[in-house]
């Protein structure tokens, strides 16, 4: 683990000394800012305590920002040839996509960190249920997990980074929408097969203050699938691109 540290160290020097990081964390913040307060939710017009709005617009956010930030982090090392130079060190595969999972991890919660101050503003206008706000914060570090090792595992199999992105976006557009769709034109046991693999049903739950233990299970799940797949996917020598 000691290893993986040092990798996701490396990796978050990268994001801030190359201003990708500040880039990515002002983008966010202005797109969900907007959103949130100015247009759309306009919470000042609500009527009542809530960052609803927030959520909402940050779980499509993160959606698309995930994918652009994961799809350098193993691509760009093997275009570059920088990735074999990395492997030759005493370090494995599992530890190289462990630390760039935890480095995506922290960048993204640093950002969601930083919105703290809209949650702050919500509670001096009136009564918020804090409860409600920190499972929609939760809910937003699980599925952002999820995404990330999808992103990470999309990273592993090309050295071109639009494909990894395109690639990333086409796997999660399936747990986001197309496995709702599919459950809603089925029925039985083939439904509900489909239901519990679409994303925004278990985010919905969590977001809602209810964190059962499926739901937890569900975005674990999803995310250490991703990584091993990702550690299978950087060790293979035919890639796309």
């Amino acid at each position: 683990m000691k290893k993986s540290w040092i990798i996701a160290k490396r990796e978050l020097s990268v994001f801030f000394d190359s201003l990708i990081g500040y880039f990515i964390i002002v983008a966010f913040l202005g797109f969900t800012g907007f959103f949130t307060w100015l247009y759309g939710s306009d919470i000042f017009f609500v009527g009542q305590a809530s960052l609803d709005g927030f959520f909402n617009i940050a779980y499509w956010t993160l959606f698309f920002f995930i994918p652009a930030i994961t799809m350098r982090m193993l691509a760009e090392e093997k275009r570059s040839g920088t990735i074999e130079l990395l492997l030759t060190k005493p370090v494995t595969d599992w530890q190289v996509v462990m630390g760039k999972f935890l480095s995506t991890l922290i960048l993204i919660l640093i950002t969601l960190a930083l919105t703290l101050p809209y949650y702050v503003t919500i509670w001096s206008l009136g009564p918020i249920d804090h409860g409600v706000v920190w499972s929609g914060y939760l809910g937003l570090l699980l599925m952002s997990a999820a995404y990330i090792s999808i992103g990470l595992f999309a990273s592993s199999l090309t050295r071109n980074q639009l494909v990894a992105f395109l690639l990333a976006l086409l796997i999660g557009i399936f747990f986001h929408i197309i496995f709702e769709v599919l459950a809603q034109s089925t029925s039985g046991t083939l439904s509900d097969i489909l239901s519990y693999f679409n994303l925004s049903s278990h985010y919905d739950a969590i977001s809602r203050g209810v964190v059962d233990t499926k739901d937890l299970i569900y975005f674990l799940s999803i995310t250490f699938v991703g990584l091993v797949l990702s550690e299978f996917g950087l060790a293979q020598r035919n890639i796309i691109g």
